[in-house]
Formats: C-alpha cells, structure tokens, sequence
C-alpha cells in the first residue's frame, strides 16, 4: 500500500508500521505507558517487579489485560495538528452550549403553557413557538403542555387539546408531537405521584390527539413493545385503546369528553358550514376555508361539508370547480378522510329524489360529479350505491313527505301522552290511507327518533307501537336503516345511540315485527367494521344471543307500555299449560290460537311448542300435532321459535326418557315430520345425534 503525506505524516505512517509488525494486538494512542520514544512527554516509574499491570486511560492495558482495541506499542498523545484532533474541552464546550439551550427552551416553553391557559390565545402561542425557532426541541413543549394541563381542570384540558391539533403540521412537525407523547408515557410512573388519576387522564389525551387525526393509531402497539410490563405506561396504552377507543361511537363521546362542543347542536355546526362554504364560493379562499373546517373540532361530522358542498355544485353550476378544489385539497392533506368523503357523497345518494323536485336533472349531475371526483382519485366511487337502483323507490312529492312528518310527530306525541294505540291506528289510516312506502318508513324512524330523546317509558310505548301497527316488514326495515345512517347526527344530542338503536332493533325482533333474515339484510347494508351500522346490528345479535335473551330484552325498559308485561315467566308459563290441557282434553283450535295470540309474547311461543311435544310424546295425543300444524300455517309461531322448540326438548330428552322409554325414538321421528314440512330451520338446530337426510 502506497502512503503518502496528502493522507498520512511520516510519524504516524511509521506508528502504523510498527502495529503491524507488533505480536502483541495494538493499542490506542490514548492509552499512555512508559516509552523509550524520545521526547514522550508521559513519564513513569517503574515498580520493583519490573512490570506495568496498572490500568491504562480509558480502561485498557494493564497486567492480565488485553488493552485498547487501537493501542499502540508505544506511548503516544492526541496531536493538535491532526485534522481529525477534536479536543475534549470543545466536546465539553458543545454539550454545555445544548444544554443551556434546552434548559432556556423548558423554561420558555413554561412560561408559554401557563400564559396560554390564563389568555386562551392559539394564535399567539404560535407566534412565539415560530420566534423561538427551536423544532428540534418542540416535543418538550407538547410534553410541558399536556402535563401541566393533566392537573388542571376539564376547560384547561380541553384547551390543550385544542392547541396541539391547531399547532400540528403548520408550526410542531408530527415527528415532535409523536416523540413528546412518547416521553409522556414514559414518565407515566413520576406523573402518578402528583396526579392519582395520570393513568385515565393521560390515556384520554393519547385517544383525543388519535381522534383529532395528531398521531397514528400505531403509536399504541409501537409504544407498547419497549414498555416495561410493571411500569405504569403499560396500563396508560391499555386504557386509551380498550377503554376509549374501542366503545361504540367513541370519536364522538372523546370530542366531548372535556366538554368541548356539548353546548353545540348539530342545526349549529350546519349553520356554520354552511357559512363557511357560502363565504369561499364568494372569495375562493382555500386557505382561509380549511382553517374554518379545522376550527369546527368535529371530524366526525365532515360528512356535511361534503354533502353541503356537492349539493351547492348541483344548485350552483358556476361554483362547482371551487367546491370540487376544496375537497380535493382538503382530502389529500388528510383534513377530510376518505371515509367521511364517501359518506357525503352516499347521503346525497340517498336524498337525490327529493332534490329531483328542485333540480330536474339532478341524478345527472351527481353522476357527472361522482365521475368527475373518482377521475382524480379523491373518491372511491366502489364504495357508494348505484344511482339505477333509486328509480325503482316509490316517488314522494318533497311537500308531501314534509307535511306528513310534520302530522307524524303531532300523532307521536299525543300518543306518548295519551297511551291509545287504536288512535294511532286511526290517524294513520286517515293519514296514509294508501299505505306509502316510504311514508311507513318515515313514521318508524320518527318515532323511535322521539322515543330515544324521552324516558324509559316512552321507549317502551314505541316498541309496543310498533308491534300494533302491522307496517309491511320492508317498511320497517327501510325505517331502521335511515335511522341508523343518521346516527351519526344523533351522537351530537344522544350519546349513547348506539346502545338505544340495537336493543330497539333487538325488540323489534323479539317482538316478530322483524325477522332475524331481515336482521341480517339490515347488517349488510353496513358492511365496514368500524361503520356505526355495522356496531349497532352487531350489539342487537349480542343481545338477542343471550340466554333467556327474550324475557330480558322484554323487560329492558321496565315493560311500562303494555299490561301484559308485567307478567313473569312463571306465570306465562302456568297460562301455557293451562291452555294445553284445556285444549288437550278436547278444545277448540280456534280457541287455543285465540289464547296464544292473547299472550302477546310472540318471543315465547317456543314454550308452547315444547309443551305440545311433550303431551304428545306422553300420552300419544295426536291433536297437539295438528295445533302446532295450525299455528305454523297462520304464522302464529314462527319457524324460529318451532326450533327453538324442539331445540328445548332435545336437551331434556334424558330426563323425559325416566318416563318415557322411547322418547328419543319418537322425538327423532317428530324432529324429521317437522323439517319435511319446513316448520325448521335446521341451521338453528345443534342437536346431537340426530341427523337430516
């Protein structure tokens, strides 16, 4: 190898010969020991032994040692001349000056929190950040500011998380918010000692900066694998992902938990998009636009921007570039997600008949726009409802619908007061007397709509309406499936519309008024696993899985709205035998549906099914056959409770077969006389040993 001077002195190419040639591995010119180089400026005395075995600088050297990874043979000092030479004292230098730095930055950034709290001024706050000019320590400030705000009340809270989020991207990078959330939850064991609630309080900030779209839902499993399984960050990441951000609605009820927008009704936040979106159409202002979307706090409700914004286009055809810009624009920086995109868009799906009244070539334009929106990649037009499906809906003039809604909530009401379902029926008829589609359906969204915002007991007279009205079961699930795609609307003044819409839709399928089939279609028109539709029908499935799911779900409002209600199962089933023997012993059919009928616990009929059974396994009574015949034939027991029937019988068969030897014979032969008249639904049926040829 050729050395020359442009890369190496003749002293240290002869110092790096030397290493070579040395047996013994090479040390550092940092580890000092006695040289005979001349004019080593290290002196040392040599012990008695006539070996060194002290321990060199840095560690290395020294007797039974290996010494340093770059020592040399001989003794050797840094060289201020060397291009490379960084003196301590400038490295001492260096970290002072950065820790001067950061010490002026913390007390700055204190100062900063506490002013902020006392005059409520985003604005000035990130002014000063920007004068300041320090980003690489910026994390500190969120850390200051959610710490301090953890020991003050809701409103500074509340303020604190309206700062970061106003703060994010323009003035604090991501990276520092993300890195002084991570020093939070890392410092969740010192916060605990001042604050006893650090652990709830700190995982409501994680969850609200999650919400407010300031860090990604991955910082919880990226968190959670360096944590310490004791350490007290542990139970912080779990309470923000199981406890907060896994309840139904919960972006909605985390907006309000420090009580942020709860004086604000959903006719305001309209007002103000409205307003906000008249105001660009005239100045063009996109920038002035976002920041007014920004400052409305509810990411959960731009699904009406949306909405406002493309119906706007359809009104105004000279506007429709600048709407269609502002989404654009405001979908690509992340503002508007592409869920709430689509969502719009499917709202003024669902509405374009109605809009056909005042925009004659109204679906035209939506599908121009739907086009035009999908070209550019801001929309996912897969994701929305075809437009040819709509015509087939029965066409309802707009001042029509509006001033049946109108006599709706004045029948509602004198109902809730008055507690006469035969009047109900009455007005309707006179009302409705054609039976409209769709005006059915706006009656059943109507009145649970009403019955939510009441007490128990008007929650119950709804179901209990319900049942009485006899709408045709497509009607009621229209109603149910506007009711849920406005739940959202809802969470504003209800929060917990989720809970009320599945045990109201549990009811109405207690009550017969709907099948678990129609159940299930209403799940499939919300397929998205984290969409609302898809929470509610699957926490109406959980309720109606439950054991004795049918007593309970019955009961869930106190059974206020009907006299029969207050019946226990006891009694319902002293009643049922009671009727049975009568019937038995020779009875009339009619008679007997009469007094099934009169029950008014359709939830319960598998009851009468499993009695029937059993008279007829024991005493060979041929006439229970032909009533559980006749009730199958009116609908009086459904397919479903005649499974849950001889599903009953199957699991005391062993019991039955104390007195009835061959039970389980005729049981096999009744099970398969009932599905070869398909009175089962076999897939409801997990009875072992038998099978179905």
């Amino acid at each position: 190898m050729d050395y020359t001077d442009k890369f190496m002195s003749s002293e240290h190419q002869e110092q790096f010969r030397s290493a070579l040639k040395s047996p013994r591995f090479p040390r550092s010119p940092r580890s000092p020991r006695p040289s005979k180089h001349t004019g080593s400026p290290i002196k040392t005395q040599k012990p008695h032994s006539g070996k060194v075995g002290d321990p060199k600088k840095g560690g290395s050297g020294g007797k039974g040692t290996w010494g340093g990874l770059l020592d040399m043979e001989g003794g050797h000092v840094d060289d201020p001349n060397d291009p490379n030479y960084i003196s301590d004292k400038d490295d001492a230098k260096l970290s002072t000056r950065t820790d001067e730095q950061f010490e002026e930055f913390r007390k700055k950034a204190t100062i900063m929190v506490e002013e902020y709290f006392d005059n409520d001024d985003v604005t000035s706050t990130a002014n000063e950040l920007r004068e300041i000019d320090m980003p690489g320590y910026y994390f500190y400030f969120v850390k200051k500011l959610v710490s301090i705000a953890m020991d003050r009340r809701d409103k500074e809270k509340e303020m604190a998380s309206i700062l970061l989020s106003s703060l994010y991207g323009d003035v604090i990078d991501p990276k520092q918010v993300y890195k002084g959330f991570q020093k939070l939850v890392q410092s969740a064991d010192d916060l605990v000692v001042d604050i006893p609630d650090a652990v709830d309080v700190l995982a409501m900030f994680i969850a609200r900066a999650i919400v407010d779209d300031i860090l990604p839902p991955s910082f919880l499993t990226k968190t959670m694998a360096y944590l310490s399984k004791d350490s007290k960050a542990v139970g912080v990441i779990k309470r923000a992902e199981k406890g907060y951000l896994s309840a139904p609605l919960h972006a909605e009820i985390i907006e309000r938990c420090w009580g942020g927008s709860k004086n604000k009704t959903v006719e305001d936040f309209k007002a103000k998009i409205n307003d906000l979106l008249v105001e660009y159409v005239v100045s063009g202002d996109v920038r002035e636009a976002r920041r007014c979307i920004k400052d409305l706090h509810v990411p959960h409700f731009h699904h009406e921007i949306v909405k406002r914004a493309i119906l706007m286009a359809m009104e105004k055809r000279q506007a429709e570039g600048r709407l269609l810009e502002l989404l654009k624009r405001t979908c690509e920086e992340g503002l508007i997600n592409s869920s709430q995109i689509s969502k719009g868009f499917s709202r003024i799906i669902d509405s374009v008949d109605d809009l056909s009244l005042d925009i004659p070539n109204a679906k035209v334009l939506l599908q121009s726009l739907i086009s035009k929106a999908a070209s550019e990649g801001w929309l996912s037009a897969s994701s929305l409802r075809s437009l040819s499906l709509i015509p087939g809906r029965q066409v309802v003039e707009e001042s029509m619908l509006k001033d049946f809604k109108k006599k709706a909530e004045s029948i509602i009401r004198e109902y809730f007061l008055a507690g006469d379902v035969s009047e109900v029926i009455c007005c309707l008829e006179f009302e409705n007397g054609s039976g409209v589609a769709e005006l059915n359906a706006a009656f059943v969204k109507k009145l649970i709509t009403l019955a939510m915002e009441r007490k128990n007991r008007e929650k119950e007279m709804a179901s209990v309406l319900l049942s009485s009205l006899c709408f045709p079961s497509d009607d009621v699930v229209s109603g149910f499936i506007m009711l849920i795609e406005s739940a959202d609307d809802m969470a504003l003044d209800i929060p917990i519309v989720v809970e009320d819409l599945a045990m109201f839709l549990a009811r109405a399928e207690v009550d017969e008024v709907l099948t678990p089939h129609e159940m299930d279609e209403i799940g499939r028109h919300f397929p998205g696993p984290t969409s609302v539709g898809n929470k509610v029908t699957q926490m109406a499935m959980s309720l109606l899985k439950a054991r004795l799911s049918g007593e309970r779900i019955l009961r869930c409002w106190g059974g206020g709205g009907s006299s029969n209600n207050g019946w226990t199962v006891e009694d319902v089933k002293d009643k049922v035998g009671k009727l049975l023997e009568e019937y038995a012993a020779g009875g009339d059919t009619r008679e007997a549906c009469r007094c099934i009928k009169e029950l008014g616990m359709p939830f319960f009929h598998h009851e009468v099914v499993k009695r029937c059974l059993v008279i007829l396994m024991e005493m060979k009574n041929e006439r229970m056959w032909s009533l559980l015949s006749h009730c199958f034939d009116m609908q009086l027991i459904t397919m479903t409770q005649m499974s849950k029937g001889f599903v009953r019988v199957s699991d005391s068969l062993d019991d039955l077969a104390l007195d009835v030897p061959d039970a389980k014979k005729q049981f096999h032969n009744l099970l398969h006389k009932a599905a070869n008249k398909g009175w089962l639904d076999t897939s409801l049926l997990p009875i072992n040993g038998f099978t179905f040829t």
